[in-house]
């Protein structure tokens, strides 16, 4: 019998992502899946089982990127299979805002804006708050709908919003994503 491994997803992969991701992972306790990072994502689901099953602890932070192809890509292939999977625990999705040629969006639960502030509205890649309320726009977000997740957090590009999630000041808009992800999953009572 398998142990189902606690994962956390994140629709980002470039340079930046990876950075600010790293760097969130170990500031958690958990690892980061560096090889996930790719824009557009390079492994497949697959491949990604295999290194998340690989990790020494948990949660588990993966990276995936569609670089603004439109429909599932790569990196909504991939995230679908490693989400679907059995030996897996998604415990929230951290869906990161995009202005892509071809706008996709899915329903988020909350975002945190670049201040830091948990809204009810989805935000915008330099995470300023949109109009709407419980949606945001990105380019690896189109499967996101289809997935049974507990909790999917929206926030700006990853490492950018205008410096204020640099990793050289600590990524504290991703961190606050995961530390919420982690709360709300019950992530430290287990």
């Amino acid at each position: 019998m398998s142990i189902r491994r606690r994962v956390i997803l994140i629709t980002d992969g470039d340079d930046y992502a990876r950075r600010a991701v790293e760097h969130v992972a170990k500031e958690v306790g958990g690892r980061c899946i560096s090889m996930s990072h790719g824009n557009p994502s390079k492994l497949k689901g697959p491949e990604l089982i295999h290194l998340i099953k690989k990790a020494p602890n948990d949660p588990v932070l993966v990276m995936f990127d569609d670089s603004g192809i439109v429909g599932e890509g790569a990196g909504e292939n991939a995230l679908k299979f490693v989400a679907l999977h059995k030996d897996i625990e998604v415990l929230g999705i951290i869906a990161v805002a995009a202005k892509s040629r071809h706008e996709e969006w899915a329903r988020i639960d909350v975002s945190i804006d670049r201040d830091g502030e948990i809204t009810p509205y989805g935000v915008d890649k330099f995470g300023i708050p949109e109009l709407e309320i419980g949606r945001i726009n990105g380019d690896t977000v189109y499967c996101l709908d289809e997935l049974d997740v507990p909790l999917i957090v929206g926030i700006g590009d990853i490492g950018k919003m205008a410096r204020r999630d640099d990793y050289r000041i600590g990524s504290p808009i991703t961190k606050k994503a995961v530390d919420l992800i982690l709360e709300r999953s019950g992530f430290h009572d287990k």
